[in-house]
């Protein structure tokens, strides 16, 4: 079939296999590239399939020759149907990985369940003995608990409606848009999907059962963002679930493993497509970032992460014991022509105080589309081979 992106709201419901694999090379030839630091051998990413996650497990593989277990949630091809991109990067990391030589099993389910813990803590134990970090970028819409009750994230203020520009991104264009408050029970569920309660009981659930070295570090991922973005972030529902991470790193630091929370730079994702007013940010910062040389991508910041900020000696924090790759993000001169390029933006300057076209190849990049050497025309087969 030939496989062309097909795009419903802010998801795309089409992966190109080949494109995906070419994005899943490219990350890790950077990360060849680099000098490495001494880290960890034997890493959980629960989370794994895309962005940050996968990003991850690439660095960790390919900087400290690390074995990996990913936890993916994702569906292979069917009929007429492609695979999910996240299930196309899995395959493909995992046939990079065995080529290098390096241990790289993948397990297809639901974190949040006891069922996907268990799965996982026995191929450890029977693979690896035990882990010595864990990175936990979850990014799910629902969570369904083990009374079968299901709760649902949304994306909305805290308090008070909310109103500012956002980009309608079909139609690129600029308008004025409200956000309602969330209400309690909105905030409740939110923070139980997105919160750090599953991250816990991962990291408990490791403990219990032996598989989880006593020295051994965990990072979640968040986000804080200018004040443009707080009230639909920071200050938002989901900030109120980032501060329940927050929060729950300190507590499984208490008990005994190192858990820090990366506060990572804003990037075209599935999750952050979705919230209002972010994209126009977004293409915003990337203007800025690129016009003063300082733009990264997940890979580039989870280089960062492991090789500068975590493992290159006692690990680099703010004040909170917080990592701060948001760091080139938030300098005051990025901040300040941002500002000034958000109170000045309409639709007929898109092109001159956004890039937008940086943001639409980011967001079909997730998806395997617009990869240097691929065909896109051409007959290609959705199926993988099994894996994991």
């Amino acid at each position: 079939m030939v496989i062309k992106p097909k795009v419903r709201g802010f998801i795309c419901t089409t992966a190109h296999p080949d494109g995906c694999r070419a994005f899943v090379r490219r990350q890790i030839d950077y990360i060849r590239s680099k000098p490495h630091a001494d880290g960890p051998k034997k890493v959980l990413v629960i989370g794994a399939s895309m962005g940050y996650g996968l990003a991850s497990r690439i660095t960790a593989a390919y900087s400290f020759g690390a074995a990996t277990i990913g936890i993916i949630f994702d569906k292979p091809a069917s009929g007429s149907r492609t695979a999910s991109s996240g299930w196309y990067n899995s395959a493909a990391f995992e046939s990079f990985a065995r080529e290098d030589g390096l241990y790289a099993k993948t397990l297809n389910g639901d974190a949040y369940s006891k069922e996907m813990k268990d799965r996982a803590i026995g191929l450890i134990k029977s693979d690896l003995g035990k882990v010595d970090m864990v990175v936990y970028s979850l990014a799910a819409p629902r969570r369904t608990t083990a009374d079968g009750t299901m709760y649902s994230s949304v994306l909305k203020t805290v308090g008070a409606p909310y109103t500012n520009k956002t980009i309608d991104l079909k139609n690129r264009v600029v308008s004025d848009i409200t956000v309602e408050p969330a209400t309690d029970e909105e905030i409740a569920a939110t923070v139980k999907v997105m919160g750090g309660e599953d991250w816990k009981d991962w990291i408990d659930a490791l403990k219990a059962a032996d598989a989880i070295e006593d020295d051994a570090v965990t990072v979640a991922y968040s986000y804080i963002g200018p004040s443009i973005t707080h009230p639909m972030y920071a200050d938002g529902s989901i900030g109120k679930a980032k501060d329940h991470l927050f929060a729950t790193s300190k507590q499984i630091t208490a008990d005994g493993i190192r858990a820090y929370i990366s506060v990572n730079k804003a990037l075209v994702t599935q999750s952050s497509a979705a919230i209002p007013i972010v994209p126009l940010y977004i293409s915003i910062l990337y203007k800025v970032m690129k016009a003063h040389g300082v733009h990264e991508g997940c890979i580039e910041q989870m280089y960062r992460l492991m090789n500068e900020k975590l493992y290159a000696g006692a690990p680099v924090t703010d004040e909170e014991n917080r990592i701060r790759l948001d760091d080139l993000e938030m300098q005051p001169e990025i901040q300040s022509e941002v500002s000034r390029l958000w109170s000045e933006i309409c639709t007929e300057n898109l092109d001159t105080h956004a890039d937008l076209d940086g943001y639409f190849k980011d967001f079909y990049a997730l998806f395997g589309f617009g990869a240097e050497g691929i065909d896109y025309d051409a007959d290609t087969d959705p199926t993988t081979p099994d894996f994991g």
